[in-house]
């Protein structure tokens, strides 16, 4: 497993290297300048169209739900875990490269789901189908289908081997130990390999309830992620909030050192350029990992939106990056750093970094602390498993078509990938999920640059005639 642990992270490095991280912030600053900053002069527009129905739209779901349905894809681990790996390996400077990558972010998740609708298809069945495979053949034209499907491929094994399964269920079933039997005293050998009976018997139930939702579709996974989403997002808001105000005299040095980091001014003599490259890109990765700007995965699910409006969806689409990351995202890592836990316990990984900071900040008892967290993780991890199950069934629909039995067998193989999840290491398992995720933006981003005229000139005459 060592062996396979540094082949991945091998193959991690070399896929998120420079070459890439610049293309994609590189391809948010540009989307930004031809959008004209759309996504900070018409922040306070789209947030108002998040609630707002829009009468006569034709879709599946309303754009809230389309807006819920994206955010349980991308509000999951990468917001408690993904921040928490980013700064134990790129150091506090990482989350301010993640907020950067963020703001530049928006205007990439706006042309994404402006592009979403206004290249989307209506199958046989009249269901709206719509993402960067379409948008890239319809958009760029036929000849660019290989492209298309490319994108479709990773982006089927995203769900599959990354974001969408591996990751969650590894994070649910790490956090229910730390919480239930943090001392591993219940174990079970199963081929020379000891697992608790905490990880097994949560790892059952989380496989059972994600296979009862997912065989409903679309439909089903919109309607539990309206319900929970809105909730826990604001409970872990309010827990990061508590902590960070019964803190507040520690905030002013903590920012200091995020970005004293981000800039490598802590490194040793000669390391700085090293310093910053590491922050940066484990900031990018892991932002990315958790607002999916760039990817090419929320179109999918804003193509199914109730709206005729290509710019009024790509409004509301944007704010699922600024929720994920620039409220969210932030909060965790203001409460990490202000903890000082990895300085103090700089062995602890994944979710247990997160988890002493909680027990750390909030004016609990460490129990009460601890299952707090818990309690948001298990939801946002299993929401993200509905989410991007919905995504992986997209891409399998482009590259094989929509057959009903081929549908049902990729569930079928998505539950069993669930089911293996808790028990791969964190390493490995975020690794897969980063490579996987560099794959599948390659293709997105290049059709995003691409068509940033059209993109452009939607937005101009939108708010020229609309408003």
């Amino acid at each position: 497993m060592e062996f396979f642990n540094k082949i991945t992270q091998k193959i991690d490095d070399i896929v998120w290297g420079i070459p890439l991280i610049l293309l994609i912030i590189g391809c948010g600053i540009f989307l930004t300048y031809r959008v004209r900053g759309v996504q900070i002069r018409r922040l306070g527009l789209a947030l108002k169209y998040m609630f707002a129905k829009e009468e006569g739209g034709q879709g599946e779901i309303s754009s809230f739900a389309a807006l819920c349905t994206a955010l349980s894809a991308t509000i999951g681990t990468g917001n408690i875990v993904g921040v928490a790996t980013a700064i134990a390996t790129g150091g506090p400077g990482a989350l301010f490269w993640m907020e950067i990558a963020a703001l530049f972010g928006m205007a990439t998740k706006y042309s994404e789901g402006l592009l979403a609708v206004k290249y989307r298809v209506k199958d046989k069945n009249g269901n709206m189908l719509g993402g960067p495979f379409y948008y890239i053949e319809n958009g760029m034209g036929k000849k660019w289908k290989w492209l298309a499907k490319i994108f479709a491929f990773f982006g089927l094994f995203v769900g599959l081997m990354g974001i969408g399964t591996f990751t969650q269920v590894n994070s649910i079933t790490t956090a229910a130990n730390s919480f239930f039997d943090p001392e591993r005293s219940h174990t079970i050998t199963v081929f020379s390999m000891e697992y608790t009976i905490t990880q097994i018997i949560v790892g059952l139930i989380v496989t059972i309830l994600a296979g009862l939702i997912i065989i409903g579709g679309i439909k089903s996974i919109a309607a539990i992620s309206e319900i929970f989403i809105p909730i826990m997002v604001v409970v872990y808001i309010l827990c990061c909030l508590l902590i960070i105000f019964t803190h507040i005299t520690e905030i002013p040095a903590a920012i200091v050192e995020i970005v004293k980091s981000a800039f490598g001014l802590k490194a040793a003599a000669g390391g700085i350029l090293g310093s910053i490259m590491i922050a940066m890109q484990k900031g990018v990765a892991r932002g990315i990992f958790s607002n999916e700007a760039g990817l090419g995965s929320a179109p999918i699910a804003a193509a199914a939106a109730k709206t005729n409006e290509p710019v009024r969806q790509g409004l509301v689409t944007m704010t699922g990056t600024f929720i994920d990351t620039i409220l969210v995202c932030t909060m965790t890592g203001l409460t990490i750093v202000i903890s000082g836990c990895l300085n103090s316990a700089p062995d602890l990984e994944g979710v247990e970094i997160t988890n002493a900071a909680f027990n750390y900040g909030l004016p609990f008892p460490p129990k009460v602390s601890s299952f707090l967290l818990m309690t948001c993780l298990m939801f946002f991890a299993f929401t993200t498993i509905l989410g991007w199950n919905y995504y992986s069934e997209r891409c399998l629909a482009y590259l094989t078509g929509s057959g009903k039995k081929i549908t049902f067998a990729f569930r079928m193989l998505y539950i069993a990938a669930v089911f293996i999840g808790p028990y791969l290491t964190v390493s490995a398992v975020w690794n897969i999920a980063d490579i996987f995720n560099g794959l599948m933006a390659l293709p997105n981003v290049i059709a995003l640059i691409a068509l940033s005229g059209v993109v452009a000139k939607e937005t101009k005459e939108y708010f020229n005639t609309k408003l």
